[in-house]
């Protein structure tokens, strides 16, 4: 019987960790968090603060964690000891607090490692400690600060009226980064500029320096960096320094043509460039997004199957630090399959000043493991990344790349022209990690030689406009600036997408209306919210809670008292005009396709506005002014339909959500209660009186207040028909004179019948439809049904039904199919 449970915390993980581990463990996973800040109290915060502390009130992250802590809970009464194992970062330590308060331990064993492998795993087992507080206060003062932010921050926005839905800590000024860059975008103003060149007999080009005697620089020779974000449209053209008028252009032509040219510098160098570091979390979602066109959020899902595969080292870290046994066990396969590429010394590189200790670089488990074992093992976008992490592990521990670095000036009466060139004279690390230029030869020259020129010309240029963001360069910046950590890159370029404030098209990153609108809204509100100094600060404090050196409930208190309050209530005064909301972004203002349909109150046509939410894939909207102007199409009527009533806004923050829920309904006539039963509770329907389509009409509903908002009650509508009221899901009721109780179940009895294929296609499968007889409440009925016999047992096929109305066959999903001669009925 088992005598040890291991916790961990994601599902990929147990059954590798099971066969590792034997018959004496039982290993049961947690599936991420298990618990939440609960919305209760003001603002729906779940925690309380006063002058010296602060009181949270967690709960059950949802009915699937409420399970998951049962069995958990049943689990440790079956053994005599219990080890926490969850990721080894501040969100892993704080899920274990959560699984002690949860589960009711109270000493329990934490283990930590950064490779699901027998040794790691055993070697972590065998050193067990206890839960580290300090990294918990900074987990909690995170989710503390997060709803804080969100939840006080969100209503905000709301209040713009424009379907903006959540501010947060981390996502707002990552926003404002994006936004920013757009606006710079939109105010740049191209000059024109001319790069002049003279190309020589001797089989080079050289371009335009300087003036003899001036101070004038051409542009500076930018060293080699190791850049995981750059694309091939990053490599720059080699160009002359910027001459600013055609005239001085063609007068530097004239001049390089009347005088002769010789040689007054060469210099050729042997440089010696080092490899770059394994990967760390930014850095792998940098070179998987530029080279694996991965988004940030793709690549941690893959890297984390990789991870619980045991193929990999724990994927979120900011350590490029790489234990003595991998660098032992790298040397050793170079030194086999590489010889040459094995240095005297490897290099050393620093992780940041925020690093963890104790965490390594994202590097594979085993150097030797054969790939086209592994191929066989996982999927194609695993293997890819696999493979690129493998060849990063490698380059860093190889020699360094040896580039022999030329540069030419030459002179031609008082004007300097300048050549530069490259040639990789060993690759070393760059055989398995390519970064390099490409190769620029020039020839061996003498300083004093005379130079034949064969041609010189100029050629006109515009100065271009700072580039978008990538998804890649965004990561970039994010570190760099210090918005995040390295959990949280993904997940916040993630949920501005979710929250349409930012749209990738072909693979650049733009700012939507919506996003402008909320970011110059922020900046006048909460200005400091969106300073990346500001919220870097914040990240540092956390890291310093996280090292023990501040008290983080004390912190929260004061950040609370001497900023956000004061700055949520000085947020609260400013004035929501249609200045900072219709013409917030104005200057990329999207241009949409052009409805036939009109607005109903401008008469201006429509706008399609694309939606991956609805099943025409765009909906209508009115962008010349009018409020609230939306139309969705119905297959029903065959026409454009206002909304019966807004569903519930969500706002998410950066750790929590928040509903509130707001309904616009037109005024209704008083509701008449019916002898008939709703087929969900019970209580009598009601007739309900509308407007579609400028014609007044009544329909039944549950008469019960609180169904309006009860899911299981959505599909409670009868519609007045030819033969009666009439629902889609629930059937016919039969008139109020023939039933005693006011109401009759739906029974249908199906008889066996010979179908009469019609010439309809099936939605789904395209086979002909056929007509099928049943009996319903006595009556004698036909539908249109699939005629495939498998289709019977098809979920796909459960909606492809046609019944007979007056206007003919109709489908609740599918809709109407037009009368055509060929089906005679």
């Amino acid at each position: 019987m088992p005598k040890r449970l291991l916790v961990v915390e994601s599902p990929g993980k147990v059954k590798k960790l099971s066969q590792i581990l034997g018959a004496d463990w039982i290993v049961r996973a947690s599936c991420g968090h298990i618990r939440q800040l609960s919305d209760e109290g003001e603002d729906s915060l779940g925690f309380t603060m006063d002058d010296n502390h602060v009181k949270c009130r967690y709960i059950a992250r949802d009915h699937q964690a409420k399970e998951t802590i049962q069995k958990l809970k049943a689990a440790c009464s079956q053994v005599q000891e219990v080890v926490l194992a969850t990721d080894p970062d501040r969100e892993g330590e704080t899920i274990a607090w959560h699984l002690k308060e949860a589960l009711g331990l109270r000493e329990p064993k934490r283990v930590v490692y950064t490779e699901i492998t027998e040794a790691a795993v055993r070697a972590a087992i065998a050193n067990p400690r206890k839960l580290d507080l300090n990294l918990i206060g900074a987990g909690l003062c995170r989710d503390c600060l997060d709803k804080l932010v969100g939840y006080k921050g969100s209503p905000l926005v709301w209040a713009l009226n424009n379907g903006a839905k959540s501010v947060g800590r981390v996502q707002s000024a990552t926003l404002h980064l994006i936004c920013q860059r757009e606006r710079e975008i939109q105010t740049f103003v191209p000059q024109d500029y001319w790069s002049v060149w003279v190309d020589y007999a001797e089989g080079f080009r050289a371009f335009y320096k300087a003036l003899l005697n001036t101070q004038t620089e051409a542009p500076a020779n930018q060293e080699d960096v190791n850049d995981d974000a750059a694309t091939k449209n990053d490599t720059q053209v080699p160009e002359s320094t910027r001459v600013l008028s055609e005239q001085e252009a063609d007068r530097l032509v004239e001049e390089a043509k009347r005088h002769p040219h010789h040689v007054v510098q060469y210099e050729g160098k042997l440089n010696y460039r080092q490899p770059p570091p394994a990967f760390i979390t930014s850095s792998l979602q940098q070179a998987a997004g530029s080279r694996l066109k991965f988004s940030p959020d793709k690549t941690m899902q893959v890297a984390q199957k990789l991870y619980e595969a045991g193929l990999i080292t724990y994927m979120r870290t900011d350590s490029v630090m790489l234990s003595p046994e991998f660098c032992d066990s790298a040397r050793k396969w170079l030194q086999q399959n590489d010889p040459q590429n094995v240095p005297k010394n490897t290099a050393k590189h620093r992780s940041s000043k925020t690093a963890q200790e104790g965490h390594e670089a994202i590097r594979p488990t085993d150097v030797f493991k054969p790939s086209a074992q592994i191929r066989l093992e996982v999927t194609n976008d695993e293997f890819s990344l696999y493979v690129m992490i493998w060849k990063r592990a490698i380059a860093s521990q190889c020699s360094a790349a040896q580039l022999r670095k030329t540069l030419i000036i030459t002179q031609s009466g008082d004007i300097l022209w300048q050549a530069r060139g490259q040639v990789v004279e060993f690759l070393g690390y760059a055989r398995y990690w390519s970064n390099l230029s490409k190769d620029t030869l020039l020839p061996n020259l003498q300083q004093g030689q005379q130079l034949t020129l064969e041609d010189a010309g100029h050629e006109k240029k515009k100065t271009q406009p700072p580039p978008r963001y990538t998804e890649p360069k965004l990561v970039q910046l994010m570190e760099r600036k210090g918005i995040g950590r390295p959990s949280t890159y993904s997940p916040t370029i993630a949920t501005l997408k979710k929250r349409t404030y930012i749209e990738l098209a072909k693979d650049i990153l733009h700012p939507t209306t919506l996003g402008l609108e909320v970011d110059d809204f922020l900046q006048k509100a909460l200005p400091d919210l969106l300073e990346t100094e500001f919220t870097a600060k914040m990240e540092d404090v956390l890291d310093t809670i996280a090292s023990g050196k501040q008290a983080w409930q004390r912190y929260l208190i004061d950040w609370n008292q001497n900023y956000f309050a004061p700055a949520i209530a000085k947020a609260k005064t400013v004035p929501i005009t249609v200045s900072n909301v219709k013409n917030a972004g104005s200057t990329t203002q999207r241009n949409y396709e052009t409805s036939r349909s009109k607005c109903p109150e401008c008469k201006n046509n429509l706008a399609k506005i694309p939606s991956s939410k609805v099943k025409k894939k765009y909906f209508l909207k009115c962008v010349s002014g009018c409020d609230n102007v939306v139309l969705f199409w119905s297959d029903y009527s065959k026409s454009w339909e206002a909304p019966r009533s807004s569903n519930a806004e969500t706002a998410k923050t950066d750790s929590g959500t928040k509903t509130a829920a707001k309904s616009q309904k037109s005024p209704a006539k008083a509701a008449n209660l019916t002898k008939f039963p709703c087929p969900v509770c019970k209580k009598p329907l009601e007739e309900y009186s509308y407007t579609k389509d400028g014609q007044d009409k009544t329909m039944l509903r549950c008469s019960n207040p609180d169904s309006q908002n009860d899911s299981k009650h959505k599909d409670v509508a009868y519609f007045n028909t030819a033969s009666g009221w009439w629902s889609p899901k629930f059937g016919e009721l039969k008139s109020e004179s023939n039933s005693s109780d006011g109401a009759s179940k739906a029974k249908t009895t199906k008889t066996p019948t010979t179908g009469k294929v019609t010439k309809y296609p099936c939605p789904v499968c395209k086979k002909p439809l056929e007509e099928y007889s049943y009996t319903k409440d006595g009556q004698n009925k036909t539908m249109l049904r699939c005629s495939n016999p498998e289709s019977r047992n098809d979920s796909k096929h459960k909606d492809a039904a046609y019944f007979n109305t007056a206007k003919g066959w109709w489908s609740p999903k599918f809709g109407e199919l037009k009368s055509t001669k060929a089906d005679n009925k």
